[in-house]
């Protein structure tokens, strides 16, 4: 499948997705979401794919919303993409971001510059960020007279802590990579050069372990999560642990565990 403002690729049992549209610092618009999706969706059918890296080409990781083609033609009385109005977060109604991502296999953000606007809100719901020395972050949306989107202000908190995420959508401000790391709004930081490569190498490791439980630890951590109900939390993972018994993945682990100890 080809594409026009993103770029799809294997790397050995990994898929990478590059947003591309550098002149415009990987600018976001509905149909790059629609694209987005459609690779994604590729990606998660293809048994050969472990785990999926997202990063963006040129300096910028993503410079937020196109501001022209999003907010300025949504101004003058159009719908910017395909029913954006009725969709989440200004994006196409049949996109459902988040809930694509939480149900993805394994999703890994490598920031290789800005990521601003729609460029972090889109990335917050990843299993993994892992930013570029150079990389920069800001919830801009006030600044636009906007509130943030694609439950954001839920990851956000999630990942930062209430205080440092009230701040940072509050006063709309750029925050660089080392600040971000010590917020844990990202998980690991590393020179620009090796970025691309770690993020790939951590795809690797995780996409090598049995996908369909992969899947089940996604879902725990996206309802367990934020669960005050332990009871309800344990009973989640009691449904799924008895699933894992009878899977093959299962048995066969068990059985390589036991022929390595004898």
């Amino acid at each position: 499948m080809s594409f026009e403002t993103i770029a799809y690729e294997k790397r050995n049992n990994s898929a990478l997705i590059t947003l591309n549209r550098p002149e415009r610092l990987n600018a976001w618009t509905p149909f790059m979401a629609e694209e987005l999706a459609q690779a994604i969706t590729q990606a998660n059918e293809d048994n050969s794919v472990g785990a999926i890296v997202m990063t963006g080409a040129g300096k910028g990781f993503c410079a937020g919303a196109d501001i022209e083609e999003t907010f300025q033609t949504r101004i003058d009385g159009k719908d910017p993409g395909n029913d954006t109005q009725s969709g989440s977060g200004g994006m196409p109604k049949n996109v459902d971001w988040v809930k694509l991502i939480r149900e993805s296999k394994p999703m890994i953000a490598a920031v290789n510059g800005a990521a601003v606007g729609i460029g972090i809100t889109m990335i917050l719901p990843f299993d993994i960020i892992i930013a570029s020395e150079k990389a920069k972050f800001g919830m801009f949306f006030i600044q636009m007279g906007l509130v943030p989107e694609l439950a954001s202000s839920h990851f956000l908190v999630q990942r930062m802590g209430f205080g440092k995420a009230s701040e940072m959508c509050l006063s709309g401000r750029l925050i660089g990579a080392r600040e971000a790391m010590a917020s844990n709004l990202v998980d690991f930081l590393t020179a620009e050069d090796e970025l691309l490569p770690e993020a790939l190498s951590r795809a690797d490791v995780i996409g090598a372990n049995p996908k369909p439980q992969l899947k089940m630890v996604k879902e725990l951590l996206s309802l367990n999560g934020s669960e005050v109900d332990l009871e309800k939390a344990q009973e989640r993972e009691s449904e799924l642990l008895r699933e894992c018994w009878k899977t093959d993945e299962h048995k066969r682990a068990v059985r390589e565990f036991l022929a390595k100890s004898s």
